[in-house]
């Protein structure tokens, strides 16, 4: 079974609200038709397999892969006013309910949320967890600014913890856009950045430890986690405020979250297999966008200098075990 974690899709009825508006979002239209999304820094072009289920699906059995758990992408419902966000995120985690039930083979998906307004986001979760039975929710790196550590998402993580919920963390724009936005600089490099950052507090706050029960998939490899790891336990060593809300060095934190393969230099994976173990890597793609590639995370996960059970175990059943309901 080849299972792909970290890939996208924009229900066709979200993109129509977000053009008819009111948004926060600029909608316009290439010359082949597709939808382009722009937002801070970057824009996404929603091509077919963005937006159209069917033909999202034969990509899949030509490419031979057996399932995605989809999740919406940057901008999110954050960037809205937050009774436009609720109204958003409900709108997609039903567009989400629906494919997998009519498609449940196949498909897979994690709630989006409307992070600006963290009660509307419990409400949320709550139904998409228990009334639309999905295993979890992708969140954004940063929420306009504000980290995930921040205590006010803290009454969220705790239904999660009871629910033994994923949680993804998938970067958005983050603070400093403005110098990111030559080159491509934001997707290229913020992203990575922010997703460090938002994985390095979440440890450092004590929320990891407090929230056992969650379990955190990091996008992209985990930024530069496996690579800094070794610094954070430093700072836990040097410095008494990295101590002050967790009992052990951060990489014993970081060493139970899972990350995906969106690094398709296979001696990055090997990092990260080094660091957070087989059992922890997941296979993703970031499919449809232009920097995604099936078969490239197919190609990576085949060049590991690894066995072909470890290779089985990123490819599909450490994804399959991830999305077990705890008991």
């Amino acid at each position: 079974m080849i299972l792909d974690v970290h890939n996208h899709y924009y229900p066709p009825a979200y993109l129509k609200a977000l053009e008819q508006g009111p948004s926060a979002v600029r909608v316009t239209h290439d010359r082949d038709g597709n939808p382009c999304v722009h937002y801070p820094g970057d824009y996404n072009v929603c091509v077919p397999g963005h937006r159209d289920i069917e033909y999202r699906g034969r990509v899949l059995q030509e490419q031979g892969v057996d399932r995605q758990i989809i999740s919406l992408t940057t901008p999110g419902t954050h960037l809205e006013e937050p009774g436009t966000a609720a109204r958003l995120a409900a709108l997609v985690n039903d567009a989400f309910a629906r494919i997998v039930q009519d498609h449940g083979s196949r498909f897979a998906a994690l709630a989006t949320l409307p992070l600006n307004d963290p009660v509307a986001s419990i409400a949320e979760f709550r139904r998409a967890v228990h009334q639309l039975h999905l295993p979890g929710a992708m969140l954004f790196s940063n929420v306009n600014g504000v980290p995930l550590h921040d205590r006010r998402f803290w009454p969220l993580y705790e239904l999660a913890d009871e629910a033994g919920a994923v949680l993804m963390i998938h970067p958005t724009h983050p603070l400093g856009v403005e110098a990111m936005l030559e080159y491509w600089l934001m997707p290229l490099v913020g992203f990575l950045c922010d997703t460090t950052l938002a994985a390095a507090g979440l440890v450092f706050s004590g929320m990891a430890e407090r929230f056992g029960r969650i379990r955190w998939l990091l996008g992209h490899l985990g930024g530069a986690i496996p690579y800094l790891a070794e610094r954070l336990d430093r700072g836990y060593e040097a410095f008494p405020e990295c101590r002050a809300n967790i009992s052990q060095p951060p990489s014993v934190y970081l060493k139970r979250f899972y990350y995906d393969t969106v690094n398709f230099d296979p001696r990055a994976i090997e990092l990260a297999i080094a660091f957070a173990g087989p059992d922890h890597i997941v296979a993703g793609s970031d499919y449809p966008h232009q920097i995604g590639s099936i078969p490239k995370m197919l190609a990576s996960i085949a060049a590991l200098n690894a066995s072909n059970d470890v290779k089985t175990k990123i490819l599909g059943q450490n994804t399959a075990k991830l999305l077990e309901p705890q008991a």
